[in-house]
């Protein structure tokens, strides 16, 4: 199928590592030229020039701390001067810290609401002007699914997920007028860079060893197995596609099924 994406532009955040990278390498090999940001220069760099010499595309690299109003305005503007428009953004960067509600400090919570929720929130105020201006655009956020599936070991990152949820569903009510749909992507656990530091910070808070905290998601999910991060992009990929505006307003989890209160039954009898 053509996914009639040649010859688009798209912005992806977060995009010199993990799902980012994935989705900017997916974008690219279907025609896409792509900027992203992230906030380390030369990792950011790399990957850039990594995915241009793969695709054949152009890809943009622009550092900025999403953290800051004024990165967020330059990476928007610095990505729809470089291609003259933005016909899909990508809101990926950002993570919050696994924890009970006993080891999350003020800082973790500042931190995670700043990256997963308040990032999306200044691309978006943006980039939306942009796409009304030139009269439609697609928005794809990707979130998480402990903002619909609680659980008590994630609820720094459920709390900014939620928040994210509720805000790519009010946006679609409001731009839908503008030829701009919105969709949410709500990955469950994927095997990225970050995975390991994961399932350490499980294995501390549920005084379980390493091994058997690296069994607790695959032991939730009907699949058994987390995602890849190759599956997170090509989702995304489809979904940016023009042929699914349709698909507005709405949330799909990428997550085999889990259901993720039951990590929270494995606190007091770990799987062996």
């Amino acid at each position: 199928m053509d996914l009639k994406l040649k010859g688009k532009t798209a912005l992806v955040t977060g995009g010199s590592e993990g799902i980012g990278k994935g989705i900017a390498r997916a974008l690219a090999k279907e025609g896409v030229d792509v900027a992203i940001c992230a906030r380390r220069k030369e990792p950011l760099e790399a990957v850039a020039t990594e995915i241009a010499k793969e695709t054949g595309r152009k890809i943009v690299a622009i550092p900025a701390d999403l953290r800051k109003d004024a990165d967020a305005k330059n990476f928007i503007e610095q990505g729809a001067k470089a291609f003259g428009r933005i016909d899909i953004m990508v809101n990926n960067a950002g993570s919050a810290a696994g924890g009970v509600i006993e080891h999350l400090t003020e800082d973790d919570w500042e931190k995670g609401l700043q990256l997963k929720f308040m990032g999306y929130v200044r691309c978006l105020r943006y980039a939306l002007p942009i796409m009304v201006k030139q009269g439609g655009g697609r928005v794809v956020n990707l979130i998480g699914n402990d903002g619909v599936k609680p659980s008590y070991w994630e609820i720094c990152p459920g709390a900014a997920n939620a928040a994210g949820q509720n805000l790519t569903l009010s946006l679609a009510g409001q731009y839908g007028k503008n030829g701009i749909s919105f969709v949410a992507v709500n990955p469950g656990p994927v095997r990225t860079e970050r995975w390991a530091g994961l399932v350490k910070a499980m294995s501390r808070d549920m005084k379980i060893s390493y091994e058997q905290a690296d069994k607790l998601a695959p032991a939730s999910i009907p699949m058994g197995r987390i995602a890849e991060v190759e599956e997170v992009a090509n989702l995304v990929v489809m979904l940016a596609s023009p042929l699914m505006e349709m698909v507005n307003g709405t949330m799909i989890e990428i997550d085999g099924g889990q259901d993720k209160p039951l990590m929270d039954r494995f606190r007091d009898k770990p799987t062996g």
